[in-house]
């Protein structure tokens, strides 16, 4: 008798079993409406393989932004400060970035080729990075301009390129540093022509057409008794970012044996940070003393 007892009880338990597999079938089924059809229109944005990942996005309209909010010309350091503690946020914030590189209203955040966050769906990358910095941008506004309100959200807009080798992506950086430089002293130039010369921007940017480097260098030192090569190397070459392993000090509260009351004592902890740096990368110096950078398993 008892052994029919847990015969019935066996199938009565199998049956709930084969009972739920159907309920949960007959739920994954009603998942799938009529509607879903349209995910077949999505466009596959997967970038290829292999190749560095570069996200580059740029201030939209950051003219009208820069005077709107009174910066300092030619240079504001706030506002350059402000735009390398967003891009740190998104190094922080965000996987598998190696190196980033910044001036003025831009900034070029590079992937690691074997990158594969995000199964390297262009989308994903360009809009995570974008809208993690423009958040930053608001969210550390009072810490950089504490008399100035933010009259309006400011705007960014990206763009993912990708480079098959390293010569591709180390010359990339090149031309932006090259674009830095390019633009920083025809800024210094201009606006000491507009500040100190009393020129109109109409005025000063004709007195500047057709000029070279050399005669920029020139004006600057003649009429202003400026050494272009002595301003600061953070408007001449922009921001590079980069991880580094950095030493910290700490003080922590221990209790030792045999005493009553917690002693304070300092403890080095080695942390990994994103840190800036303003120097050269277009010779191989930097590639050299930093070859983690574009190593294959970093």
């Amino acid at each position: 008798m008892l052994g029919c007892w847990r015969a019935a009880a066996a199938i009565s338990a199998g049956s709930g079993r084969w009972a739920g597999c159907l309920r949960g079938r007959r739920r994954l089924s009603m998942a799938k409406s009529k509607f879903e059809y349209v995910r077949d229109f999505e466009a596959d944005d997967t970038c290829l393989p292999n190749c560095w990942i570069v996200v580059r996005l740029d201030g939209r309209n950051f003219h009208r932004f820069s005077e709107q909010h009174e910066f300092k010309k030619p240079n504001d350091d706030r506002a350059l400060h402000l735009m390398t503690k967003c891009a740190q946020t998104v190094m922080q914030e965000l996987e598998d970035i190696a190196i980033a590189y910044g001036q003025s209203d831009e900034y070029s955040f590079v992937f690691k080729k074997k990158s594969r966050w995000f199964k390297r769906r262009a989308s994903k990358f360009m809009t995570h990075v974008v809208s993690q910095f423009a958040s930053s941008y608001v969210f550390y506004w009072k810490d950089y301009f504490k008399d100035q309100q933010l009259l309006y959200p400011p705007g960014f807009d990206g763009r993912i390129v990708l480079y098959p080798s390293n010569q591709n992506l180390k010359d990339y950086l090149s031309w932006r540093q090259a674009d830095c430089h390019i633009n920083n002293l025809y800024n210094t130039v201009f606006w000491m022509l507009v500040q100190r010369s009393g020129l109109t921007p109409v005025q000063a940017q004709d007195r500047l057409q057709g000029t070279l480097a050399g005669d920029k260098n020139e004006i600057l030192f003649s009429e202003f008794n400026i050494n272009y090569n002595n301003e600061p190397l953070m408007y001449r070459k922009g921001t590079v970012l980069i991880w580094q392993k950095i030493n910290e000090v700490m003080t922590k509260k221990i209790k030792l044996p045999k005493e009553t009351e917690e002693k304070e004592v300092e403890v080095t902890r080695t942390r990994t940070k994103v840190v800036p740096l303003h120097c050269d990368i277009i010779g191989d110096q930097f590639w050299e003393e930093y070859p983690e950078i574009l190593a294959e398993d970093s």
